[in-house]
């Protein structure tokens, strides 16, 4: 459970957001002034604070400034009511994630605050490689092209470079970005990921630069861009070779001038930011054919490490599934997990992988849930893997008996997230046969579901039920 610190002296406006977090799960801790919420800051565990800029005896700006100081990962929201666009600029400056008018809009506010716990996850998660113990993310493997990956991000980590990541989907280029960063120079300082695939078109240049009042339709205030957000820190652009050429051009000047200007704005903003840089895609490709700036992949690409496929390391598949059971085993109630069977585990070895890492990941909980507490067998797998379900009358009498089987678990204290568990079963079932009935059509399955290619895209990965179609 993620835990917010609330400082504001208004009563009225402290117990409405406090009430607000509360009921979308968040703990709360709430301080009526700037002294009591940096005393409760420094002896309590955050992962975002949320503070008024006026307040009596000491304002927010000093909140910014002194948790900056000593604790700099974590994201500080402002909430402002009258002051100037140019001083909500400066505070951002200082350090702050983000800003808020008061009062703030409630799905506003709640996105805002589950972007910056993600951030602070980002920044604060430990990514281990190799044999991971006890992190929650890790790179996991030994084989010999892996070595090599950890001594790539060995040797670019601390230098002051660009670095680009290549890969297929799912090979964990993200957490490759992550370690770089939490072994940089850099590392007390913001790292911010942008998903240029999941941003629409219109909407990622604001995203990377901010705007201007009045700069588009719909751009009612000034907004700070993830570029300035990211200063003196890490920005992480993901799946780059998604970005239009009108973003890769103004992308390239913030590289070269190490400046930029929001959307509608005049003046440049000097920006002091690592860039690293992923994509799957065939850069060389998208050059010859005009879709990629090849001035911009050169200033990306300083230094390039390679995730090699699933495909060519079996070797680790082993120790990923044994950290896979352990990381999900209890998440989804099974309270004795045990390695699967071991012509299950050269099954495993002996797959394809078109998506890789993130694809066995959801393989294994897929097995951790329908085998329960009995051994993971390599029918099991083949099962998951291949989608099959067991006989059943209709869907509604499965689903029906799924929910059943799992509110007597929990019922017997043996489960805890039932709702997790049932969104998963549904889900994963509702799109296999929204991409079966379409015959792979990602785009004609969105339709049909009403969600957007990037979240079908992201359901699809998350639940590996196809590989991304290119």
């Amino acid at each position: 459970m993620s835990t917010v610190l609330l400082i504001d002296d208004d009563a009225a406006i402290l117990e409405a957001l406090e009430g607000l977090l509360k009921s979308e799960g968040y703990s709360v801790v709430t301080a009526n002034n700037a002294a009591a919420g940096l005393a409760a800051a420094s002896a309590g565990d955050f992962q975002v604070v949320v503070t008024d800029w006026k307040m009596p005896q000491a304002d927010g700006m000093v909140v910014i400034k002194t948790l900056r100081a000593t604790r700099p990962r974590l994201p500080v929201i402002l909430l402002t009511g009258q002051e100037s666009p140019t001083s909500v600029i400066e505070a951002t400056k200082l350090g702050a994630y983000d800003y808020l008018r008061k009062p703030p809009h409630a799905e506003e506010f709640l996105a805002l605050v589950a972007k910056a716990v993600a951030t602070n996850q980002l920044m604060s998660e430990p990514v281990e490689m190799g044999e991971a113990k006890h992190a929650k993310h890790a790179i996991i493997g030994s084989s010999r092209a892996m070595q090599e990956v950890y001594k790539q991000i060995g040797r670019v980590a601390a230098a002051p470079i660009r670095v680009l990541i290549r890969g297929e989907t799912g090979t964990g280029k993200e957490l490759a970005a992550r370690a770089i960063y939490q072994h940089s120079e850099r590392a007390n300082q913001p790292f911010i990921e942008v998903n240029c695939a999941a941003i629409p078109e219109n909407l990622l240049e604001s995203e990377l630069f901010g705007h201007e009042r009045g700069a588009f339709t719909g751009a009612h205030e000034r907004r700070v861009g993830r570029f300035e957000q990211a200063s003196r820190g890490t920005i992480f652009l993901d799946e780059i070779g998604d970005m239009t050429p009108n973003t890769q051009a103004k992308l390239l000047r913030v590289l070269e001038d190490k400046s930029m200007r929001r959307l509608g704005g005049r003046d440049l903003i000097e920006v002091d930011v690592r860039v690293i840089a992923a994509t799957h895609r065939d850069l060389e490709k998208a050059i010859r054919e005009d879709r990629f700036r090849e001035d911009l992949y050169h200033r990306l690409n300083d230094a390039v490490i390679t995730l090699p496929p699933l495909r060519e390391r079996p070797e680790d598949i082993p120790a990923m599934v044994r950290f896979f059971i352990q990381r999900y085993a209890l998440e989804l109630g099974a309270i004795k997990p045990s390695m699967p069977e071991p012509d299950a585990l050269v099954y495993l070895q002996q797959q394809p992988w078109p998506g890789n890492v993130r694809e066995l990941r959801n393989v294994i909980r897929g097995a951790l849930l329908l085998a329960h507490e009995s051994p993971i067998t390599r029918e099991i797998m083949e099962r998951v893997l291949t989608h099959k379900t067991a006989p059943r009358t209709t869907t509604d009498h499965t689903i029906a008996g799924q929910i059943a089987e799992l509110l007597a678990r929990a019922k017997r204290g043996e489960l805890e997230n039932v709702h997790a568990a049932v969104t998963e079963i549904i889900e994963r079932e509702l799109y296999a046969q929204a991409l079966q009935l379409a015959s792979g059509d990602q785009s004609k399955a969105a339709t049909w579901l009403g969600v957007s290619r990037p979240t079908i895209r992201e359901k699809l990965l998350k639940y590996g039920l196809h590989p991304s179609q290119e």
